[in-house]
């Protein structure tokens, strides 16, 4: 059963939320899940990270709701701008993809908890409750993913992506594997084309890659973008 209590210590007061989605249908229906929660307000939306991040400069939220996988900027990507941002901000990823890989990559992101879409109606408003409270939520099963993947890296040695790849890095092998020209990621990262073609040269050195799909089959195993 979903948890109904308003999160101690917020009293009666609104949990101001930030909903980021790049599919309206999808924001629509969870702003329906959440504003019906006498304690839950979404006050933002959002169509991408970048957009988020912006509205979270203009409004007074509580708690940020960030789809996965967005255009421009992931909601892994604007979980983390947002964290350093506002630290007393509290980050929930929503996805439709059950991908230990994303689940980890919204641990270390900072994000509180990791709600599936297709189960959003049962658990959203617990996992917003929680995060409010400090809790984590995890999903059913990610416990389960977090004791495997922990052993398997153990056993193997294994470095994560977002180990090897600075920020700046990913966001550009991001727009890369969305297929931006180097002019256009320059323009929307406000740096120069020749930055553009450093990170990119850096990229393929550091990956042991050779050309863009490769990059992109890269983005993809990494969850920066759906394949």
């Amino acid at each position: 059963m979903p948890d109904t209590t308003v999160p101690s210590g917020t009293g009666t007061s609104t949990i101001r939320i930030l909903l980021a989605d790049d599919h309206a249908l999808v924001r629509r229906g969870v702003r329906l899940i959440l504003d019906q929660e006498p304690d839950l307000e979404v006050v933002a939306e959002a169509g991408d990270g970048a957009e988020a991040i912006e509205l979270a400069r203009t409004h007074d939220v509580d708690l940020a709701v960030l789809d996965i996988a967005m255009p421009r900027m992931t909601g892994l990507q604007a979980a983390r701008e947002l964290a350093a941002l506002k630290p007393a901000l509290r980050i929930l990823m929503l996805t439709m993809h059950d991908n230990e890989q994303y689940f980890f990559q919204a641990l270390k992101a900072g994000a509180s908890g990791y709600v599936l879409k297709s189960v959003a109606d049962r658990d959203l408003v617990a996992a917003c409750r929680a995060a409010m409270r400090d809790e984590p939520f995890l999903y059913p099963g990610a416990v389960t993913a977090l004791i495997r993947n922990y052993l398997h890296r153990a056993r193997h040695g294994e470095e994560t992506p977002d180990q090897i790849l600075t920020p700046r890095e990913e966001e550009v092998l991001k727009l890369v594997a969305e297929g931006h020209s180097s002019k256009e990621i320059a323009d929307l990262l406000f740096i120069s084309v020749k930055t553009v073609q450093r990170h990119r040269a850096n990229l393929l050195q550091k990956l042991g890659l050779r050309d863009r799909l490769e990059l992109t089959r890269y983005a993809i195993r990494a969850g920066l973008i759906e394949p």
